[in-house]
């Protein structure tokens, strides 16, 4: 087999014809700050200056004489709302801020469980194992028995069961809807207790 040559490819113009975007100083920074300020004038509010309405040439020199920043605060307002402070230490602060809340904000995982009418002991212990487990690890529990064809005769017994199984779960979560026919389903609803 004949081995064909190796011809590298020719280099790029150097003035090529796509050129990337160029990202605004915008898109980097939520804010304006000093020189990108576009207003006339600003309203300055804040522990460092007397709050007024100042030219903006009079409140970028304000901010020079501290070594601080202008960082527009609220671009909508009539002027526009300014601040004198460190703009690095400012968008710091707001991070940590966002993700406190989002520490906070902690998302609701709902584990299903599902009975038969004619559920026996073994398989609900086992199903009532899980249950425990997924309350302790802060999950709400949605357990609901679910009656085919003429097993919906037996809906008292669903509805029995389902009582006896939030009875068994009470010192690990509480009952936030009792038992509940939708359609062919009995459900219930527990969230875990709060330590």
């Amino acid at each position: 087999m004949e081995k064909k040559p190796f011809h590298p490819r020719p280099p790029r113009p150097a003035g090529g014809t796509r050129r990337p975007p160029v990202p605004s100083p915008r898109d980097k920074d939520p804010h304006a700050t000093n020189e990108r300020i576009r207003a006339r004038e600003v309203r300055l509010v804040g522990d460092n200056v007397e709050a007024g309405i100042y030219s903006i040439q009079e409140a970028l020199r304000m901010a020079q004489e501290q070594e601080l920043d202008l960082v527009e605060i609220s671009p909508t307002a009539e002027p526009p709302v300014c601040k004198i402070l460190d703009y690095q230490k400012f968008l710091y602060q707001q991070k940590k801020r966002q993700k406190e809340q989002k520490a906070k904000s902690t998302k609701v995982v709902v584990k299903e469980i599902r009975f038969g009418p004619q559920t026996d002991d073994h398989d609900y212990n086992f199903k009532l194992k899980h249950a425990i487990g997924f309350l302790q690890e802060g999950a709400k529990v949605k357990a609901y028995v679910f009656f085919k064809g003429r097993s919906i005769l037996f809906k008292e017994q669903g509805e029995v069961l389902l009582l006896r199984f939030a009875n068994d779960l009470e010192e690990y979560g509480k009952v936030d809807q009792m038992p509940l026919l939708e359609g062919k389903r009995m459900t219930i609803m527990l969230s875990p207790k709060k330590k």
